[in-house]
């Protein structure tokens, strides 16, 4: 017998169990993606290699996270989220655990990079939309909540991390770090399935074709909705610039003449002001103060705006504040994303847009750090790297402005659930319960 069907989202009682499970999920894969830099020093004297060969690493596991989320999101589809996020919890363990016996590059970049890899991809995106359909009025709270996870870990993985090295070598604490990980699958236990009267209304059409059932699956139909479509281009701009300060920000303060201390202390600022960044912006879109599109487009242009100014700061506490400015905005920009997403597309497509909108966020995830490093290689600083990825972010927010209604201070309402491919790409206005609207 499955799960009662509630007429709207719960906005709370269990959802706040999701969002912890979250919460740990993104702490335990993106805080310790955030804080791998540890066992890269490790991988750089043990196995002898150049530092844009064991960069690899850590790029080819973000890219097939997002890269793989359709997967994740298509089998939660058909068995649901709980045994789909409980299997990637064990294979993102495993592939750490596998990673603790390597003995060349090849191996860390299939156990780490394509296993965990895989397996985070199976986690994380249907656990967001899992949490996306406990929530409606709290939903931009509740992510932000649940999204503080990497900033928080990565204040403690980093000088955990560095004791695990020195106490029992980069091995054995790639096996605790596993040990770690695996709990990953407690917490897709705690994901409850929630049945939702919306999903009532999604009445695919006969499939007559295994391709019409792969469309279907995958959520194929969106890819003909504008909206949709508008808001992941904008995400892949994002991307290709979101990601370059974790990479290459320290190394551009080491060149500005700054101690390693110096420099590994903007990344831990960083990583507590993304925490701040997260919770403010939650605390706001739960005041209903702006229209929640309208907010994201705003941090996003801010965003791009602190990295155009980082090649500015040629002293350290100027470079420090634009980094704290950095941290605060773009640790908004993820929640924010997520719960403008639902609002785009709706609750009950919420699992195959996610996947879809991670996909295309790959490209951006894989493409970026390596173009930022090429054109530190060509120019022989990392001031063109910083202004194209912060201009990056600025486009990716003015594409934002296309998105149908943008203008306008009421909300849209989600494609119709008939599982025509045409009825994706229409939109229409609604009275949301904003202030825009009219209400107080």
């Amino acid at each position: 017998m499955g799960p009662p069907v509630l007429a709207a989202a719960p906005d709370g009682g269990w959802g706040w169990l999701v969002a912890l499970a979250v919460f740990l999920e993104a702490g335990l894969i993106f805080g310790v993606i955030r804080s791998f830099g540890v066992f890269f020093v490790e991988f750089l004297g043990h196995f002898g290699e150049l530092a844009g060969r064991v960069s690899w690493v850590t790029s080819i596991t973000i890219a097939i996270l997002l890269f793989a989320s359709p997967v994740g999101t298509s089998l939660s589809t058909q068995y649901g989220a709980r045994p789909v996020v409980m299997a990637g919890g064990f294979l993102s363990g495993l592939g750490l655990l596998l990673a603790s016996f390597a003995t060349s590059l090849t191996h860390l970049y299939l156990s780490i990079g394509l296993l965990s890899g895989f397996g985070g991809a199976l986690v994380f995106a249907p656990s967001v939309a899992t949490l996306a359909r406990y929530f409606k009025r709290r939903r931009a709270l509740a992510t932000a909540v649940a999204f503080s996870g990497p900033g928080l870990c990565s204040l403690a993985f980093s000088p955990l991390f560095q004791f695990l090295v020195d106490s029992y070598g980069w091995r054995g604490g790639l096996m605790i770090v596993a040990g770690m990980t695996f709990h990953l699958m407690a917490c897709g236990a705690l994901l409850r399935p929630l049945a939702l009267t919306e999903d009532l209304a999604l009445a695919p059409a006969p499939q007559r074709s295994w391709l019409a059932k792969l469309s279907s699956l995958f959520g194929l139909a969106l890819l003909s909705s504008w909206p949709f479509l508008t808001f992941a281009v904008s995400g892949l701009l994002m991307n290709l610039g979101y990601l370059v300060p974790f990479a290459h920000l320290v190394p551009h303060a080491r060149e500005m003449g700054f101690d390693e201390y110096q420099a590994a202390c903007l990344m831990s600022m960083t990583g507590a002001t993304d925490l701040c960044g997260r919770l403010v912006a939650g605390w706001l879109d739960a005041r209903r103060a702006f229209r929640l599109l309208h907010t994201l487009t705003l941090w996003t242009l801010l965003t791009g705006i602190t990295l155009l100014l980082v090649p500015f700061g040629h002293t350290y506490p100027t470079l420090m504040a634009i980094d704290l400015c950095y941290g605060f905005l773009a640790g908004a920009v993820v929640p924010l994303k997520f719960s403008c997403l639902v609002e785009i597309v709706g609750t009950g497509r919420i699992l195959e847009a996610t996947g879809l909108v991670h996909l295309l966020e790959s490209f951006g995830a894989l493409a970026g750090p390596p173009l930022s490093g090429f054109l530190r290689d060509v120019t022989g600083s990392y001031t063109v790297s910083f202004i194209a990825s912060g201009t990056f972010l600025i486009v990716g927010g003015l594409v934002l402005f296309t998105v149908p209604n943008f203008c306008s201070c009421s909300t849209t309402s989600p494609p119709k659930q008939s599982g025509d491919p045409e009825d994706a790409g229409n939109l229409t206005r609604h009275n949301g319960d904003h202030p825009c609207d009219g209400k107080t």
